[in-house]
């Protein structure tokens, strides 16, 4: 029985997360797109495991790492996931996993 991120050591998930770039790596180079995204997304949620939540704060505006030049603006955090809007972008609610925000400096 595979056991949940959350229930993890910080060196089984860094253990986890090498397991999923070599499958995504594997996946890329037999040309499964669809394979290979999956598996990207359980690293960036497998990495946000490794973070404090705490140092995400409602409020603030991050760069969404995958995708260069969009903000994002957290309304609140539930787990290691924010909650949130693209700032000038569609007023959609999204959760984005804060492995993929960055910082401001």
């Amino acid at each position: 029985m595979e056991k949940r991120y959350s229930a993890m050591s910080h060196y089984e998930l860094n253990q986890e997360i090498a397991q999923l770039h070599e499958k995504a790596r594997k996946a890329e180079q037999l040309g499964i797109v669809n394979e290979f995204a999956v598996y990207e997304r359980k690293i960036s949620i497998a990495k946000a495991y490794l973070l404090n939540p705490e140092d995400y704060l409602p409020g603030e505006v991050y760069e969404i790492e995958q995708d260069p030049g969009s903000r994002f603006k957290i309304d609140y955090l539930n787990g290691i996931f924010a909650w949130g809007k693209r700032v000038g972008g569609a007023e959609q609610e999204e959760a984005v996993p804060i492995s993929l925000l960055i910082k401001p400096e």
